[in-house]
């Protein structure tokens, strides 16, 4: 009766190394050649840094052949180029860690309607974008993550654009 067993139990443990072998590739980003995976496995690897992060971010500038891999393509994209002014110069002060005129700048921003992509708490920092003609902070913002990518709010939080750092 024994031996009926272990015929069962070697074919068990195989399966089983098999299919942590295969998670393990997918967790990795080896199981996809997608460049999406990689980029996903670097953000989530740096999830736990709750400083804001400069632009151009490190890591995420774009490769010599100009490619830009955005860290959410379901989200629309804005050349940097294209945003206003104040915008501009909001990222600058990020690019050269403040000082900034605001005193909840660098804050961190907790994603609570979930419009830009799931990451742990601390992730994400907002900055404020100074609203011509506004006698308070308005409502335009750049959001920062914790991988180096950038996200334009014209409108509070209601809606974002990722920002492209080659335009």
């Amino acid at each position: 009766m024994t031996r009926r067993k272990s015929p069962l139990i070697v074919v068990a443990v195989l399966v089983l190394a098999v299919l942590a072998g295969v998670g393990y590739l997918l967790n990795k980003g080896g199981g996809s050649s997608h460049p999406k995976a990689a980029a996903t496995s670097t953000a989530a690897a740096a999830a736990g840094s709750s400083a804001p992060k400069p632009s151009p971010p490190a890591g995420r500038s774009p490769a010599p052949s100009g490619t830009w891999v955005p860290a959410d393509p379901a989200l629309a994209d804005v050349c940097r180029t294209k945003l206003p002014s104040q915008a501009q110069d909001t990222l600058a002060l990020i690019a050269k860690n403040g000082p900034y005129p605001y005193n909840r700048d660098g804050i961190v921003f907790e994603n609570r309607e979930s419009r830009l992509p799931k990451k742990g708490d601390g992730y994400y920092h907002e900055f404020t974008v100074v609203t011509p003609g506004s006698n308070d902070r308005g409502t335009r913002r750049v959001v920062t993550g914790g991988a180096g990518e950038q996200y334009w709010s014209p409108d509070h939080y209601g809606t974002f654009q990722e920002i492209d750092p080659r335009c």
